[in-house]
């Protein structure tokens, strides 16, 4: 897998929602639990290779107040403050000075100081994971894309909300940028020959 200048990684919606699917109030794919165990795998191995991981949430208020036109289609009411399944999931989440960005639509750019956080780590390459795979990562690697940022999509560590979505989406980022895609072992085999010296370091 090859990367391009300063890498960050991007957790998008690792939530427990995921691997308790009946009380998410969205569809999704099935290998939750398993998909988790490859995502963790990949923060510990991104954080010591000195690549910083991004945490992202999908949080709405109980009132309803933020959702705009995100229950217009088939999901549900979702991602709301204090339920159990917006928690980020087990051994998922921000550790010592690390980012973690809540969001209230699909893409982690959309009214969020993602960007600001990438262009102070001085990042070129985003490494994608989480879900869902035709909803928020597509969202957020599409406007990562026109942002100029190089994106590689872990295709092993994403769910779409059905195994047919989940296909056609990456397809659709594979279109954008026919080096996107690759798996939790190429990313972890790029991430083993690394130091902390390769890595993103906030400027002086």
């Amino acid at each position: 897998m090859q990367l391009h200048g300063r890498t960050a990684l991007i957790v998008i919606d690792v939530q427990k929602g995921e691997v308790e699917p009946e009380d998410s109030g969205i569809p999704i794919m099935a290998g939750g639990a398993e998909r988790h165990d490859r995502i963790r795998a990949i923060i510990a191995a991104a954080r010591a290779a000195g690549i910083p991981p991004v945490f992202i949430q999908e949080v709405h208020k109980r009132s309803l107040v933020d959702f705009g036109r995100e229950l217009d289609g088939v999901e549900g009411i979702h991602a709301l403050e204090g339920d159990r399944p917006t928690e980020l999931a087990d051994g998922v989440g921000p550790e010592g000075d690390e980012y973690l960005i809540r969001k209230r639509r699909y893409s982690a750019f959309f009214a969020t100081e993602l960007e600001l956080i990438l262009k102070s780590y001085g990042v070129q390459t985003l490494i994608l994971l989480g879900a869902l795979t035709d909803v928020c990562v597509h969202y957020t690697f599409a406007d990562a894309h026109q942002h100029d940022y190089h994106c590689r999509v872990v295709t092993d560590c994403v769910g779409g909300s059905s195994p047919e979505a989940h296909a056609a989406s990456l397809n659709a980022m594979a279109y954008l940028q026919r080096d996107a895609l690759v798996t939790s072992d190429d990313v972890l085999a790029t991430l083993a020959t690394l130091t902390p010296a390769d890595a993103v370091v906030a400027p002086a």
